[in-house]
């Protein structure tokens, strides 16, 4: 009984690596391809602040938003996310704050500051896409970071695609493994708890 109980565990534990290891080549594979399309909107998903600066992570995602923006996908820009813990300022905002630097005019700039997790981010957006008649969305992230935003964004039924920055601060492989072995776990989190 000892024998067959330790066997079946380790059946468990090999298919349960086996399915972390598919996972991760979906999650890796899915955030190298860039699928904007024209659509209402560009949903910049929000990152860390500084103060009142983007960190690095956030700032290739504006920076990503904004060129999305120059090249025609989209005529409104929303940034998402409030004020994180000992934070001043929204992550919202300061995606704001760029892209009228960067010459937008501001009534094409749209943000929601209520969110502070990445469900949330898209479920606020999608309420600010209602309330302002938009239709589709390009969604904005870290390629890593595709995966799941997507699922989340086809689970509230926003019409959208993805379009992954192309450049990160996740850079290194060891960097790179760090992130994907985080969102393999916050995938697993997401389908067990839906957020």
């Amino acid at each position: 009984m000892r024998k067959r109980l330790k066997k079946i565990a380790i059946w468990l534990l090999v298919a349960s690596l086996g399915w972390c290891v598919i996972l991760g080549a979906i999650v890796w594979r899915y955030g190298t391809h860039d699928r904007a399309a024209k659509s209402d909107c560009i949903i910049v998903l929000g990152a860390a602040v500084q103060g009142a600066t983007a960190s690095p992570v956030f700032e290739e995602r504006i920076r990503h938003g904004l060129s999305l923006y120059d090249s025609g996908y989209a005529p409104k820009l929303l940034f998402t996310r409030g004020i994180g813990d000992g934070q001043t300022h929204s992550e919202a905002s300061v995606g704001r704050s760029a892209a009228i630097q960067h010459r937008i005019p501001a009534v094409n700039i749209l943000v929601e500051e209520k969110s502070r997790t990445t469900q949330q981010n898209l479920s606020e957006a999608l309420a600010v896409m209602r309330q302002h008649g938009l239709k589709s969305a390009v969604i904005v992230s870290d390629p890593l970071h595709m995966k799941r935003s997507m699922m989340m964004a086809d689970d509230l039924d926003i019409p959208a695609v993805s379009s992954p920055t192309p450049t990160s601060r996740y850079r290194s492989l060891k960097t790179k493994l760090v992130f994907l072995l985080r969102e393999i776990y916050f995938i697993h989190h997401y389908i067990a708890t839906g957020q």
